[in-house]
């Protein structure tokens, strides 16, 4: 460990791991399967703007919290502080074994496909050096990693942004309309209205991801809550920007059910050559959402080895003042699960149980609010109770959906869930200990002596 304390990141970065763990492929790929059941533009972009909503009421809601606890860990600090140290294991359980994991290895197995294609190559040539490569970069001091996010992250706005003008500039404009038209009412009231928002929402997945590095950020208390909302209103912005010019651009019949709609819109007003020069924006772009995910997720296993005697070898820090282990560790689930190729199936396992980790930090806005009017709240989330409750709503609509549409994997993650409560309960038995006095309480002071260093 440097003697030094280590440099913190600015609002900048932190804005960037926001908007790089939630633009992946997912605004690419979905509006397919939209259209095949709302082949109307307006309900399309409300669809996008619901889920921006959400997700924002979201963002606002663990804004606070942060700003109550402002330390590294995700949902794992966040509900052990609000609620208790035993959920918040079990939330940071499945963080460390494949919360991050797998969608690592989703994001460098789609880059490797978009790549494979282009060149004729198995994804994996691709995949596991970029893996690997990227590894390293988060072994390194702070500020490279914080550059390297912004890099690419910036730049994959960038060149979304330039291929949304192209589309409006070069495309051939479509008989759509953004405005309401007659049977748009019909259609946004429909069934299929509602579960493309289910999928809408995925495509969001990530405004929290800031959370997970506190400990890294300049000022985390204020910073943090910003780069969350600031985040999440930009990617709203970019993802109806993004649809509205595939809209404009590419015919509703050609996108209709193809999972990479992206690739055909591109092609459209692009020519042959469209779909190779999208391909290769997908792939750069997923190198800034494999980087986020280095980085959050082996944060709480470095929170969870602060708290936890027995694991403290995870919050061990080298002379960069990174937690090399839990990173190196990390990094070692990603490679098995990309030469094994199980990682779509776990994500499938733990949607629904990682759904319910988000619901429970968001009701505790309102569980502090009653319990401990008195604390501090260097940020308040905007509109509540309102805000609270409509994320919450939503939630339990898509866990409703999630465990309807995979109920055999949905027992499955509670399985891993019960592993985590075994293990948790093993922690606790060879030391009564193990779990801090400052987490054994209520955890509402806010201890800066216990902060990672």
């Amino acid at each position: 460990m440097s003697e030094t304390p280590p440099k913190r990141v600015g609002l900048l970065t932190a804005t960037a791991i926001v908007i790089a763990s939630m633009v992946g492929t997912g605004v690419f790929g979905s509006l397919g399967f939209q259209v095949a059941g709302i082949p109307s533009g307006f309900p399309i972009l409300l669809l996008w703007f619901l889920g921006g909503v959400i997700s924002f009421c979201g963002a606002v809601c663990y804004a606070e919290i942060a700003s109550v606890f402002p330390r590294s860990g995700g949902e794992y600090h966040l509900l052990s502080r609000t609620w208790s140290p035993f959920l918040g294991f079990l939330s940071g359980w499945l963080s460390v074994t494949v919360g991050f994991a797998a969608p690592i290895a989703l994001n460098a197995t789609l880059m490797g496909t978009y790549l494979g294609r282009i060149y004729d190559i198995h994804p994996l040539v691709f995949a596991l050096p970029v893996v690997l490569l990227v590894t390293l970069v988060h072994l390194g001091r702070i500020s490279v990693i914080g550059r390297f996010q912004e890099w690419f992250t910036y730049g994959k706005v960038a060149l979304i942004l330039v291929l949304g003008l192209l589309g409006f500039l070069l495309g051939t404009r479509q008989p759509v309309s953004f405005a309401p038209a007659e049977g748009d009412w019909e259609l946004i009231t429909s069934g299929a209205f509602a579960i493309s928002l289910v999928y809408v929402l995925y495509a969001y997945t990530g405004w929290n991801a800031a959370t997970y590095m506190m400990d890294e950020v300049d000022r985390p208390e204020r910073n943090v809550p910003l780069a969350l909302l600031i985040g999440t209103l930009f990617v709203t912005a970019l993802y109806l920007f993004v649809n509205a010019s595939f809209l404009y651009s590419t015919p509703i019949e050609t996108m209709k059910g193809e999972a990479e709609v992206g690739l055909i819109a591109a092609e459209s007003f692009l020519g042959p050559k469209g779909s190779t020069a999208m391909g290769i924006l997908i792939s750069f772009g997923l190198i800034s959402s494999i980087s986020s995910m280095i980085w959050a997720g082996p944060r709480v296993s470095a929170a969870i080895g602060r708290d936890h005697r027995h694991l403290r070898a995870l919050s061990r820090l080298n002379r960069n003042s990174v937690p090399a282990l839990a990173i190196l560790i990390q990094s070692a689930i990603v490679v098995v699960l990309l030469l094994s190729a199980t990682f779509e199936e776990l994500i499938n396992y733990i949607q629904a149980l990682l759904t319910i980790s988000s619901l429970m930090v968001v009701l505790g806005v309102y569980y502090l609010r009653i319990r401990r009017p008195d604390l501090d709240r260097p940020y308040r989330a905007w509109g509540y109770p309102f805000t609270p409750a409509i994320f919450a709503v939503a939630s339990c609509y898509v866990l409703w959906f999630q465990v309807q549409e995979k109920t055999v994997e949905f027992l499955f993650g509670l399985l891993t869930i019960g592993i985590g409560g075994l293990v948790y309960l093993l922690l606790a038995r060879k030391d009564p200990k193990n779990v801090p006095e400052n987490e054994k309480s209520t955890g509402f002071e806010d201890d800066e002596t216990n902060r990672l260093q």
